[in-house]
C-alpha cells in the first residue's frame, strides 16, 4: 500500500487522525451504507470475490464513502494504491504517477489503483492522459466525483470505466456510525434522544459531516466541562446552515426538477417541501421565482392566465420585501401553480409553429392582407377584399383565410378541457362551425377558396 495510506494508519493508531480519519472502515465489511454495491452478489462484491480489479466510476454526494471504497478495493486487489486530486494535479503529475505503477508492476508484479478524487475538475486533455494507461493495464483506474459523470467525464474514458452510483446514508445506516463513534471516540459524553437525532438530520447523509461534527461537540464539551449532550446545547454549537446543496451542482438540478415536476403534478404539498428544501438550502429566492415564472407559462398556460401575472407579482415581492418576508409570496405562488388548472397546449403549439415555420418557405402575405397606404398600392390589389372582422356577424369573418396562399398547415393550437381553455375550445369549436356554414352557403369553388387546407 501506498505512504498515504500507510501514513493515515499510522496516525489512527497514534490517536492523533481527524475522526473521520480514525473510524475509516479497515475492511469491506465494516463500510456502513452502499448495500446495494456491496451486498451478496452486489457489483463490487462479486469484484473483490473474483479478485480482478476494474476500471470505475464512483458517483455520489460528499460523505458516502467514495474515497474509502476506493481504498478497500485497492487492498483487497492486493494492489497499490496512488491518489490524485484534480484540484491540484494536471498532467505532469498524472505521468508521475503513472511511472510510479509502471516501476511497481516491472519491480513487484503488483498492479496499481490510481484514484483520481473530483475527477470532473479534470478537464478533457487531463482526462485523456489516462486512457493509454488504462487500455495497457498499467493502471487500474478509479474516478470519484459528485456530478453526473454523463456531463462531466468525457465519452472516451467513460466507456472504459463502469459507472457505481452511491446513496446519501439513511437514518439508520448514519445512527450505526453515530454509535461506533460514540463507543470509540466519545468516552464520557451521553447524548439524549433529540441530541442524537439532530446530529443525524444535520448530517443530511453526509457520514464525514457528521463525524466532523461529533469532534466539534466533543471540542465544545470539553471546553464547557460538560458530559451531557442535548439539544439546547447543539444549537448553540453547531451551524444552522447545514443541509448539502451545491447551487451549482447535481442536487442542485435535482431539486429543481422535483420543484417544477411537483407543480405540474399538482401536488403542492410536495411543491412546497422542494421550495422549502432549496430555500434552506441557500437558493437565490429570485433564481426561483424565475424558474415559477416559467411554469406559469410552460405549464399552466391559457387554462389560468392569472398565474403569469401572480408569478411576477411574486418575484416583485420579494424584490421589495427581501428575505424572509418576500419568500412568502414565492411559496404562494408555488401553491397557486399546484393547484391551477394545467395546460401546455400553447407551450406545445409555440414549438409546432416555431418548427413548422423553419421548414417552410418564406411565402408572402397575401394581398388582402396587405395594408394600402398609397394608390400605387391600392391599385396592385393591396388589401382588396379584405373584410373587417368588427362588420361582420359575431365580430368574425367566417370563411376568412390569415395564412399564406396555398399554405397547408395543421392545427398547431389545440386547447385543453381544462380550466379556461375549456371555453376557450368551445368558442374555437363555434367558429370552425361559423366557418363551414360560410363556404357552404357561399358555395365557393376550390380555386377561389383561400382557406388553409387541414391535413
Amino acid at each position: 500500500m501506498s505512504d498515504l495510506f500507510a501514513s493515515a494508519e499510522a496516525e489512527r493508531r497514534e490517536g492523533v487522525a481527524p475522526l473521520a480519519e480514525a473510524l475509516r472502515p479497515q475492511r469491506i465489511d465494516d463500510v456502513v451504507g452502499q448495500t446495494h454495491l456491496l451486498g451478496a452478489g452486489r457489483p463490487l462484491r462479486l469484484a473483490v470475490e473474483s479478485g480482478q480489479p476494474h476500471s470505475m466510476i464512483l458517483w455520489g454526494p460528499p460523505g458516502v464513502g467514495k474515497t474509502t471504497l476506493a481504498r478497500l478495493l485497492a487492498r483487497a486487489f492486493d494492489a497499490e494504491f496512488l491518489s490524485l486530486s484534480a484540484v491540484f494535479a494536471g498532467v505532469k503529475e498524472i505521468r508521475e504517477a503513472v511511472g510510479r505503477a509502471q516501476e511497481t508492476l516491472d519491480r513487484t508484479g503488483r498492479r496499481t489503483i490510481l484514484f483520481v478524487d473530483e475527477v470532473h475538475r479534470f478537464n478533457k486533455g487531463q482526462q485523456d492522459a489516462f486512457l493509454p494507461y488504462v487500455e495497457q493495464g498499467t493502471v487500474t483506474f478509479i474516478g470519484a466525483t459528485t456530478e453526473n459523470p454523463s456531463f462531466e467525464v468525457n465519452g472516451a474514458l467513460l466507456s472504459r470505466a463502469a459507472v457505481y452510483v452511491l446513496n446519501p446514508l439513511s437514518a439508520e445506516e448514519l445512527g450505526v456510525l453515530f454509535e461506533r463513534a460514540r463507543a470509540s471516540a466519545l468516552e464520557g459524553l451521553t447524548f439524549d434522544e433529540t441530541a442524537r437525532d439532530m446530529v443525524v438530520g444535520y448530517a443530511d447523509g453526509d457520514a464525514r459531516r457528521m463525524l466532523n461534527m461529533l469532534e466539534t461537540i466533543r471540542a465544545a464539551a470539553a471546553a464547557s466541562q460538560r458530559d451531557a449532550i442535548d439539544g439546547e446545547f447543539l444549537e448553540s454549537t453547531l451551524a444552522q446552515n447545514l443541509r448539502r446543496f451545491d447551487k451549482g451542482g447535481e442536487a442542485f438540478y435535482d431539486q429543481i426538477s422535483a420543484l417544477h415536476k411537483s407543480v405540474r403534478g399538482s401536488s403542492p404539498d410536495a411543491a412546497l417541501y422542494w421550495l422549502c428544501r432549496m430555500l434552506d438550502g441557500g437558493a437565490d429566492p429570485l433564481y426561483l421565482g424565475r424558474r415559477i415564472v416559467r411554469m406559469a407559462v410552460e405549464d399552466i398556460g391559457i387554462a389560468d392566465p392569472r398565474a403569469l401575472r401572480l408569478t411576477l407579482d411574486a418575484c416583485e415581492t420579494f424584490e421589495r420585501l427581501g428575505s424572509p418576508e418576500g419568500e412568502l409570496a414565492i411559496a404562494q405562488a408555488v401553491l397557486y401553480l399546484a393547484c391551477a388548472p394545467k395546460s401546455n397546449a400553447a407551450y406545445v403549439a409555440y414549438n409546432s409553429a416555431r418548427d413548422f415555420v423553419r421548414k417552410d418557405g418564406s411565402r408572402p402575405v397575401p394581398l388582402h392582407l396587405r395594408n394600402a397606404p398609397t394608390k400605387l398600392m391600392k391599385t396592385l390589389g393591396y388589401g382588396h377584399a379584405y373584410r373587417y372582422a368588427h362588420d361582420e356577424p359575431e365580430a368574425y369573418a367566417a370563411g376568412e383565410n390569415y395564412f399564406p396562399e396555398d399554405t397547408r398547415v395543421p392545427t398547431f393550437y389545440r386547447p385543453t378541457p381544462r380550466g379556461l381553455e375549456g371555453r376557450i375550445a368551445e368558442k374555437l369549436a363555434h367558429l370552425r362551425d361559423l366557418d363551414a356554414a360560410h363556404r357552404k352557403t357561399e358555395k365557393v369553388t376550390p380555386q377561389d377558396d383561400r382557406r388553409p387546407k387541414e391535413k
